[in-house]
């Protein structure tokens, strides 16, 4: 088997930033949950929405690269979060050839706003009170599996 055949069976490791931020529905008076995506663009599930997050690198622990993603994807900086784990999901990406398990944490917002760092990596920052469409796999196998992203968070 060649080494080009090997590297395509490795699974890789990808870690997502779930920020969260609490809104308040003036039509109903109750508080929603804002969850910010991103729309994936000039890599596997371009098109598609989700959260800001990369491969976790060698010695790096899952909440450090949530905050270095988070970072270098919004101009957000790491120090604003604390992110703490959530869950995980089982991503095979068919099409690609690609296989991950993506490591979920959370954070509430701070105060500063997203911006496009990366524009080659993404199209728009925007913040939902539910699904939008179309999803990332690994975002649309999270909610599959019955997490609730837009219950309401606690600090």
């Amino acid at each position: 088997m060649s080494a080009d055949l090997d590297s395509k069976r490795i699974v890789r490791v990808g870690v997502a930033a779930i920020i969260w931020r609490p809104s308040l529905d003036t039509q109903t008076g109750m508080t929603a949950t804002k969850i910010l995506m991103g729309k994936r663009k000039g890599s596997h599930g371009a098109g598609t929405w989700s959260f800001p997050g990369g491969h976790l690198e060698w010695g790096e622990s899952v909440a450090e690269c949530a905050g270095r993603e988070t970072e270098e994807e919004t101009g957000m900086p790491r120090k604003d979060f604390v992110f703490t784990p959530l869950t995980f999901t089982n991503d095979v990406f068919m099409v690609e050839n690609k296989h991950y398990i993506t490591l979920y944490t959370h954070a509430q917002w701070a105060s500063v706003d997203p911006r496009i760092m990366e524009p080659e990596k993404c199209e728009e920052w925007r913040w939902f009170e539910k699904p939008p469409e179309p999803l990332f796999l690994p975002v649309k196998n999270l909610l599959l599996s019955g997490f609730n992203l837009w219950k309401p968070w606690k600090p």
